[in-house]
């Protein structure tokens, strides 16, 4: 009987409790860089569709357009931004995302746009287009590592290592 995604996540969460009480924290860094490595392989051909969808006409150069052009619709960046935050989350669910990353997407998240807004644009929408790059950026870099990368290795490439700090095992 094949494991289910979210079994095979809490039974190699347990694993990895069980073995940290006797690791050391560089082979504990290294067990969990295995493990996401190997999370975004099998979960590669669904970030790859949601990077094609963020990299899309609609949900990429309109948005942007939309905040030079001072446009509410900018607002809706948030929803994609979110979106590519769960499923990163997703890949290892037992570990906090980087604080930097999400004070970035808690700047850029959670607005509604309120006329008011129009006399203060850049510091009501610049946090949305921010996050947005931000979590796209590391969607695409892992996509990518999670494509190139037969196994970690040994020197990080600086894509994969900006990955490995969104996880805070770098």
């Amino acid at each position: 009987m094949k494991e289910k995604p979210k079994e095979r996540s809490a039974r190699t969460q347990r694993e990895l409790e069980k073995k940290g009480a006797t690791m050391e924290p560089w082979e504990r860094c290294e067990e969990e860089t295995k493990q996401l490595l190997s999370a975004a392989k099998r979960k590669l051909p669904e970030l790859k569709a949601l990077l094609a969808a963020t990299s899309d006409h609609w949900r990429y150069e309109d948005p942007i357009y939309r905040f030079y052009h001072q446009s509410f619709k900018v607002y809706g960046l948030q929803t994609t931004t979110l979106k590519i935050v769960e499923e990163l989350q997703a890949l290892a669910p037992h570990l906090k995302l980087n604080a930097f990353f999400r004070k970035i997407v808690a700047d850029g998240t959670g607005k509604n746009f309120d006329l008011s807004h129009n006399a203060n644009w850049l510091k009501q929408t610049r946090p949305i287009v921010e996050a947005f790059f931000h979590a796209r950026h590391m969607l695409l870099m892992t996509c990518k590592y999670a494509e190139e990368l037969p196994k970690p290795p040994p020197t990080l490439p600086s894509g994969w290592a900006t990955v490995l700090y969104l996880y805070d095992i770098r």
